[in-house]
């Protein structure tokens, strides 16, 4: 049998070093000499752990399972191109991009050891590998903002043309081992586009799309091509039988799993380095920050989001939009410095907005995110603290908006307290722009740290967010 073993977006999994042990530990398990390990980006950042180690943590888990490739995510460029480029020279595992470019526009990290694509040998058959990036990362990371990103379908059959021309110029190589031949048994995508993977499916001459970027897990196929997701923070591992016809796919969870030896200690000791056990509040009841909850509308770890950033600039409204807002484990009991981190690893100031009260309705319209390409149709992508937005998701509208107990006045203008990262983006909140910005506070999970230690953790529900006709509405799909 040929396999492949895929994970992806794994990102704040370092962050609890058994967890991340026993993710490397199913990985090994289900990998083989049958099979490749192979991943699809966000492996390195973000997290606490990653913030440390500025994303090399992952070269333990590199070499922990063995993985083969890699791809770029968009968070893979949180640290900038420099510190990128000299993880993927350390790394033991190959990246494969054809779409990224760098500063000078030539391809991204050539004279590192990046490749647009790659043929490997997996138990007798030649597999070849193409990859390709959110072609939204420049504006979706600010990091990345000097570089620039080809559009991924044509980036992708461009290198998928090059790719089987050499494997079939080496064919004639009368050198080549008969037994393998010189042609291509399988074609495999590494994406990190999320929903452009249809396209991919539809557009190009390709057995399986090995995909990320969104958080959710998708195991299905599109126009006779395999597409699978594993979900985010190693919710599950996917193993990929490239022998069925088409191929298929099937997602293994990590609990149960022999942690993989040495990986657990080896993390604990980058942690411990950067000393970050600091007790900045207890919580009696658990705060869930789940992809559920802070996808779902209001939620208490939001609002405390939310109101910090609005303290740290007595601004009139708080604003956090749910994506910037990291999955993990409830917070009970102490919480840490390395808590408030691992919710929001970003090296990103909260910034300050003055908007007209005409935009700060579009900004809550577009909490909603009807119009995102990212994510799923219900989800809900923000949170805010000094106001009240009531929604109607069947009809997409705003039934009402409050800033203060008060309607917006659409002529006044109004202070945001927003993450850095919203000005600079036009992938979600396309309303915010730099030219809004009047001010800048400290960095984001600080400003968390000092909200915590004068206010305590202590958010409640209270009617910021109201969505109606939700469950109507899905009754109606």
């Amino acid at each position: 049998m040929v396999r492949l073993v895929h994970y992806s977006d794994i990102e704040n999994v370092f962050d609890a070093p058994e967890r991340a042990a026993r993710l490397a530990g199913r990985i090994r398990a289900l990998s083989g000499p049958d099979a490749a390990v192979v991943a699809t980006g966000d492996t390195t950042a973000p997290g606490v752990l990653s913030l440390v180690a500025t994303g090399r943590q992952v070269l333990d888990f590199y070499d922990a399972t063995d993985t083969e490739l890699d791809t770029f995510g968009n968070h893979e460029f949180d640290y900038g191109p420099d510190a990128l480029r000299d993880l993927v020279a350390d790394s033991p595992a190959t990246f494969v991009s054809a779409n990224v470019r760098d500063e000078d526009g030539d391809p991204f990290g050539r004279d590192e050891g990046v490749v647009p694509w790659a043929i490997r040998e997996v138990d007798g058959a030649r597999i070849g590998f193409v990859g390709v990036t959110d072609p939204a990362t420049d504006s979706l990371n600010p990091m990345a903002a000097d570089l620039s990103f080809d559009d991924p379908v044509g980036a992708a059959r461009d290198a998928l043309a090059e790719m089987r021309a050499a494997a079939a110029e080496r064919g004639k190589d009368a050198s080549v081992d008969s037994a393998t031949g010189g042609g291509l048994d399988r074609v495999v995508v590494l994406s990190h586009l999320g929903a452009g993977d249809d396209d991919l499916a539809r557009e190009l001459d390709a057995d399986a799309i090995l995909g990320g970027h969104v958080h959710s897990r998708r195991n299905e196929t599109v126009a006779d091509t395999l597409l699978v997701r594993p979900g985010v923070n190693g919710e599950t591992v996917a193993e990929v039988d490239l022998d069925a016809d088409p191929p298929t796919a099937t997602l293994h969870e990590p609990d149960g799993a022999e942690p993989a030896p040495g990986l657990a200690d080896a993390l604990a000791a980058r942690m411990a380095a950067a000393d970050l056990g600091e007790v900045v509040d207890a919580v009696e009841e658990p705060i869930d920050r789940s992809g559920d909850v802070v996808h779902g509308g209001e939620c208490r770890v939001g609002n405390f989001v939310a109101d910090a950033f609005r303290w740290v600039h007595d601004a009139d409204v708080g604003l956090s939009n749910a994506g910037g807002l990291r999955q993990g484990d409830p917070w009970d009991g102490d919480v840490t410095k390395a808590d408030l981190i691992s919710l929001i690893p970003f090296e990103e100031p909260v910034a300050l907005a003055s908007v007209t009260g005409a935009e700060l309705h579009d900004v809550f319209r577009e909490m909603a995110a009807p119009d995102v390409d990212f994510g799923e149709e219900d989800w809900w992508h923000g949170h805010v603290s000094n106001a009240r937005v009531v929604w109607d998701d069947e009809a997409e509208l705003i039934l009402e908006a409050t800033v203060g107990g008060e309607p917006i006045d659409p002529d006044a203008r109004y202070t945001v307290a927003v993450s850095e990262y919203l000005l600079h983006s036009e992938h979600e909140y396309p309303t915010l722009a730099q030219r809004h910005r009047i001010d800048e506070a400290g960095i984001q999970y600080e400003v968390l740290a000092d909200y915590a230690r004068e206010h305590g953790i202590d958010p409640e529900i209270e009617g910021r967010i109201e969505i109606r006709n939700r469950a109507a509405a899905a009754d109606d799909d």
